[in-house]
């Protein structure tokens, strides 16, 4: 047995011994109280205004409890959701909460990308994954040749792992997940009709998220970043026919972690073949030397790979 399979064995014993055994950080907080979400049929494009609409005076009213009850925290990034001119797709305030924001025409846009976030994310903490998709947005805008129109998708429409719980070591958040970004898919193919070009970029855990739906889902091109894994083996495992796509900047910790998983009580521990390995058959591309945090820094390689690859400038993206 070599000193490589040896450690190999004792991350995983770690890795499972943490799902099983680590309390889940936070999960007997009280949660600052929010009304229900409210209920509207699936949107279409004419309906897309009076959608945003409702979802801002929800989080308008989310923002009122959250105040009453002293969140002052929660209150701030309520009321900022329910700003005049966010095109709020979707709203729910309770618990950690969730979000889906669109950038730009979505009724009317050739290209369109849905951002999957990671660990850790959620209202109160919502500014910093918008920031990645007005980032995004912003290049799309400028670089888009002439006639073609975009739209960003930020969808936290799970309940995210925190980030040092065992929840995030298992697929048990994305496997609940899946329904919720099919759903979402089918949605926007709806209002931007069947030949709009749709992307999935998925940022660490939300990796996890998007290989655990790409079967079910019509879209163009799946992009991982900053991935601890894809809980399958290799590309052709996920079983779509997206072009799938991987990248890990220099100075990413996610590298350190272990590539490896075990079946344990009905779910996933560890999350597999490194992405941007040869053997799991990604399009690599270049990310720079940046952390985990960077990928959609303006500026940065990553972020340019990423335009390309959603605008469907493949030919241009760089590869490592």
């Amino acid at each position: 047995m070599t000193m490589g399979y040896r450690w190999r064995r004792a991350a995983l014993a770690v890795l499972v011994a943490s799902a099983v055994t680590l309390p889940v950080v936070g999960a007997a907080r009280p949660r600052t109280p929010a009304p229900p979400p409210v209920t509207l049929a699936p949107p279409t494009a004419a309906t897309l205004d009076a959608a945003y609409t409702a979802h801002r005076a929800d989080a308008e009213a989310a923002a009122r409890m959250a105040a009453d009850h002293g969140d002052r925290r929660r209150a701030a990034a309520d009321r900022a959701l329910a700003g005049p001119g966010r095109q709020l797709l979707a709203f729910d305030g309770r618990g950690p909460g969730r979000v889906t924001e669109v950038l730009g025409d979505l009724a009317h846009a050739d290209r369109v990308a849905v951002l999957v976030p990671g660990s850790g994310t959620g209202i109160d903490t919502y500014g910093r994954f918008r920031a990645t998709a007005e980032a995004l947005h912003a290049r799309l805008v400028r670089e888009a040749p002439a006639g073609i129109r975009t739209a960003v998708v930020a969808w936290l429409g799970y309940e995210t792992p925190g980030t040092v719980t065992a929840a995030v070591a298992t697929t048990g958040r994305a496997d609940r997940a899946t329904p919720e970004l099919r759903s979402l898919v089918d949605d926007l193919r709806t209002v931007s009709g069947p030949r709009a070009h749709v992307s999935l970029i998925c940022h660490s855990y939300g990796s996890v998220v998007c290989a655990r739906a790409a079967a079910g889902l019509v879209v163009d091109d799946i992009a991982v970043v900053g991935s601890p894994g894809t809980g399958v083996d290799t590309a052709a495992a996920l079983r779509t026919r997206a072009r799938i796509w991987a990248a890990r900047g220099a100075d990413d910790w996610v590298a350190n972690v272990p590539h490896l998983s075990a079946d344990l009580f009905g779910t996933t521990v560890g999350f597999g073949t490194d992405p941007v390995a040869p053997e799991f058959g990604a399009r690599v591309f270049t990310a720079g030397d940046g952390g985990h945090g960077d990928y959609f820094a303006p500026g940065s390689p990553s972020l340019a790979n990423l335009t390309r690859i959603v605008l469907g400038r493949t030919t241009a993206v760089t590869r490592d």
